[in-house]
């Protein structure tokens, strides 16, 4: 993923200093989409991993989150 945004920010760079081919802005769009699907993959993986507990000790997670939990384990 470092290597990714190294990717974004060198094409943006060239793109504020002399502009981008056409050929470059596709493969910048490319690369920020890669970028973002990436991320929210990781927040996703975070949030499905865990668990909420109430003030007395009861898991309170969501089903939702719980279901999500369980298929990412398949």
């Amino acid at each position: 993923m470092k290597e990714l945004l190294n990717q974004i920010n060198t094409l943006a760079k060239k793109e504020r200093e002399v502009g981008l081919s056409a050929q470059e802005k596709e493969e910048q769009q490319q690369l920020r989409k890669e970028y973002i699907k990436n991320f929210r993959g990781q927040v996703l993986s975070t949030l499905t991993g865990l668990t909420i507990v109430d003030p007395l000790g009861n898991d309170v997670t969501p089903e939702k989150v719980k279901k999500l939990s369980s298929d990412n384990e398949k």
